[in-house]
């Protein structure tokens, strides 16, 4: 099955770092985070698990979850995390998924459904397509997918600044233009009249063109 933005996103019951979850449940009322790495001890994922371990208090105020998942074993995980502390100076306080069957992986489309085997014997590059971010809601809905290449850091800052917008966007009838950071105009949507956006916006907004509209962020 093909995921795409606003399917339901896979549950599924995982050995990890913190012990066995289950995901949905794992996520409970709030917004979520599922981030694949192709390999254990690898040098773009360990900069990358580093940098989300420091910015965990921030997805945090956004009550938003982070897991990671790799196709190697919650033990090595463990051995992992000390190089990721010596070397970038955080130590990882996340979950870490062990998918060594790689279950989890093929529910989210990382491999496909018919790929046979376990993490034995894989390299990095044969689970280059592991390198995927997944941001769920809360209402367990996918709400973004980001695919990388494995030469090419994640920008989590990026990933930060979209759940900033998604939850903006969510509670007010809002978009958000391009580079749009906290703070910055937003855009009243075309599904709210002129009528409706005064009783909402009764300062006034910025009319650009008649389907764009800027005011000040809710």
């Amino acid at each position: 099955m093909t995921l795409r933005i606003n399917d339901q996103a896979p549950d599924f019951m995982a050995n990890t770092t913190h012990g066995e979850i289950s995901f949905h449940e794992w996520l409970g009322d709030g917004w979520g985070i599922l981030f694949s790495h192709p390999k254990d001890f690898t040098p773009v994922c360990t900069t990358e698990l580093g940098y989300v371990a420091k910015l965990k208090p921030e997805f945090e105020k956004r009550n938003c979850k982070v897991i990671g998942l790799s196709i190697d074993a919650v033990e090595d995980h463990s051995e992992w995390a000390k190089d990721i502390e010596e070397t970038q100076g955080y130590a990882v306080n996340f979950p870490m998924i062990g998918d060594t069957d790689l279950s989890v992986a093929k529910k989210y489309n990382m491999f496909p459904a018919d790929e046979s085997g376990t993490s034995e014997g894989r390299t990095a590059m044969t689970n280059a397509t592991v390198r995927t971010v997944y941001v769920v809601g809360p209402d367990k809905n996918i709400k973004l997918m980001m695919t990388y290449p494995m030469t090419t850091g994640r920008n989590f800052d990026e990933i930060l600044r979209v759940i900033d917008s998604m939850q903006l966007t969510a509670a007010h009838k809002v978009a958000t233009p391009v580079n749009w950071k906290q703070g910055d105009d937003v855009i009243i949507v075309p599904a709210v009249s002129d009528e409706q956006a005064k009783e909402k916006y009764p300062d006034g907004w910025n009319t650009v063109k008649p389907y764009l509209r800027l005011v000040k962020q809710p």
